[in-house]
């Protein structure tokens, strides 16, 4: 059984004022920028419920573009993050969306790479205290907490796909703390996420990519300890 530690419950280290509307927002952030893996040059973000009315007066904004610019929560420099997404070439867009949402904290990404022109479309919920939630990729339904290095594959739905995967897994000695996958159609597109007990090497993510049915894996790392974008350095590499 995994324990929730002191920090995971009163928030992590963090630019105020929230660590709902700011610490979370700054987290979900860093989560899709791991995600599509390169700066965006374009962010469409469009905040639903609580995040719709006071993101302005919280910063949830200035949050989001820091988190895209892959700055921890307590980067000093989250309050400067639109002007210095803008030095960095990223277009960021802010709106207010309407109709259901899972959590009064939600926000929706649509992002375009920088490099590659990948497009991503992503919703994460701020569920308190620092702590997240991705509930959507690309229209996968996917729960994805951040807690713990994760990675996602995306992969054709056949026979056999998940025991290639975890056969990876076994022969890398890394233990599956929580597994979720979501499916386009039988024998179709999927998105398996899996919550490790420690990081990955690239080692492994090299073997799972060598999978036939696999077309990308990414890894999502928001321990705070394992920034690779350090204060003081270049916020594009």
């Amino acid at each position: 059984m995994r324990f929730k530690d002191v920090f995971s419950i009163i928030g992590p280290a963090m630019v105020g004022p929230s660590s709902s509307h700011t610490a979370g927002a700054a987290r979900i952030g860093r989560a899709a920028r791991q995600v599509l893996g390169e700066l965006p040059r374009e962010a469409e973000v469009t905040f639903f419920g609580s995040f719709a009315a006071t993101y302005q007066g919280h910063g949830t904004d200035r949050a989001i573009a820091g988190g895209l610019l892959n700055f921890a929560t307590d980067d000093p420099r989250l309050p400067d993050s639109i002007e210095l997404a803008a030095e960095a070439g990223m277009k960021v867009t802010f709106g207010q969306g309407t109709g259901l949402f899972p959590h009064p904290n939600t926000v929706r990404l649509r992002l375009v790479g920088s490099e590659s022109g990948t497009e991503l479309t992503l919703t994460g919920t701020s569920i308190g205290g620092g702590n997240i939630e991705i509930v959507d990729i690309d229209g996968f339904s996917v729960k994805l907490t951040g807690m713990y290095p994760t990675v996602l594959i995306q992969h054709m739905d056949y026979l056999g796909v998940l025991a290639s995967v975890t056969d990876v897994m076994r022969n890398g000695q890394l233990n599956i703390g929580h597994m979720s996958l979501d499916r386009k159609n039988r024998s179709g597109a999927a998105l398996t996420v899996l919550e490790l007990d420690e990081a990955a090497t690239q080692e492994l993510l090299q073997n799972l990519r060598a999978l036939p049915a696999v077309k990308t894996v990414k890894l999502v790392d928001l321990n705070e300890n394992n920034v690779q974008d350090q204060k003081g350095k270049d916020i594009t590499s």
